[in-house]
């Protein structure tokens, strides 16, 4: 079967990229010809696109003098994308089958027998700045095909319904065509019912789907040593957080490694936001003994690699994710979201009962995907 892989575009964030990357492995060995649509993250505009938004731009830069305002911004990131993602680009060259669609109204349904939605975000409206991009992620540009729809642990990224009336409606309207639905968080089950009268199947983020001997390959031999045992992988760095990651040094006597670069921070030098390889931020979990992390993928690495962690909640990421995964592994006690005390609590919950748990989810959503794909409707 030939099957499209629709999932949010390929950049430079680990969990992005390695969800993608374990769902088409999956798919592939499934027998099946898999590749992954993939979009241009920062095109360049005409100077005339975005009229209000540049103005107000020019207003808060040139009237009201405030530093650091950027009137050409979009421009000005497409120029320093390619240097920031350089090497995350090149795990997309080597391991992930992608084709760049500029319009997705161009593709051929003649090309593709299923469409496959997932995973990651890919429902939720703030990571789609046009209802046509939310509505592409409910294959709005193949609703007159004859092809299989399936959504594969598609998120909407909290448990709070986001969408007005009219975006409801129409991704209610598409969603009716889908031949299987899946969601990654247990909330989103309760939320497409209620809002889309469709019944979805919970299931594992697709990177939980292989282990950790199948991503051993893709470093073992590749990569550099971490120079450390105490992972640090924070995507919103606040003082608070690095207070904590030194707490939880200090307490397990553990030196502390950094994998990666804060590449969305504008004020930095170019050459501090270049995030460094996958390869190098998965032999991180590897040659860790303990991680603290605010990152969703960075967890469930840590428990794939079987490692000791503590997940500083992330609220303005998305809580949902963090607190369906734990509970449904019985780890909640990972999860922290402040540093008042001189001690960080270092959790004791059962890392080997998660893991039997995890197989048992695996096996569930295993026959989701095979059951989805063999049925037609």
């Amino acid at each position: 079967m030939r099957i499209g892989i629709y999932t949010l575009p390929l950049n430079y964030n680990y969990g992005g990229l390695l969800q993608a990357y374990a769902l088409q492995t999956v798919l592939e060995r499934l027998g099946n010809q898999v590749v992954v649509l993939d979009r241009d993250l920062h095109p360049r505009e005409p100077f005339w696109c975005r009229p209000r938004e540049k103005a107000k731009r020019v207003v808060r830069k040139y009237v009201l003098r405030q530093p650091g305002v950027r009137v050409f911004l979009e421009n000005e990131e497409a120029k320093v994308y390619p240097i920031i993602s350089q090497n995350t680009r090149h795990f997309i060259e080597q391991h992930i089958h992608s084709v760049m669609v500029h319009d997705t109204h161009r593709l051929k349904n003649a090309d593709f027998d299923a469409l496959v939605v997932g995973s990651d975000q890919i429902w939720r409206c703030a990571f789609h700045d046009t209802k046509r991009k939310l509505y592409d992620a409910y294959l709005a540009f193949a609703k007159s095909w004859k092809v299989k729809r399936i959504a594969y642990a598609a998120s909407l990224g909290t448990d709070k319904w986001e969408y007005n009336a009219e975006k409801t409606e129409r991704c209610r309207q598409l969603i009716q065509k889908f031949d299987a639905v899946s969601v990654r968080e247990s909330s989103g089950v309760g939320l497409i019912k209620d809002h889309f009268g469709v019944e979805a199947t919970h299931v594992l983020d697709p990177t939980m789907l292989l282990t950790e001997k199948d991503y051993e390959p893709l470093f073992l031999g590749k990569t550099e040593k971490s120079d450390g045992k105490l992972m640090s992988y924070i995507l919103d760095d606040t003082e608070e957080k690095r207070k904590i990651v030194d707490k939880v040094s200090a307490q397990i006597g553990l030196n502390t490694f950094i994998v990666n670069a804060q590449a969305d921070n504008t004020s930095l030098p170019i050459e501090e936001r270049i995030q460094p390889p996958v390869e190098q931020w998965l032999r991180g979990f590897y040659d860790a003994d303990f991680v603290v992390t605010d990152s969703f993928h960075a967890c469930v690495f840590s428990i794939l690699f079987g490692k000791q962690f503590v997940v500083i909640g992330n609220k303005d990421r998305g809580m949902s994710r963090f607190e369906s995964l734990l509970s449904m592994l019985n780890l909640k006690d990972r999860l922290i979201d402040h540093c008042e005390n001189e001690s960080i609590l270092i959790p004791s919950s059962d890392l080997s009962r998660a893991q039997a748990l995890l197989e048992e989810k695996k096996i569930v959503s295993l026959n989701f995907l095979t059951k989805a794909l063999s049925t037609w409707n």
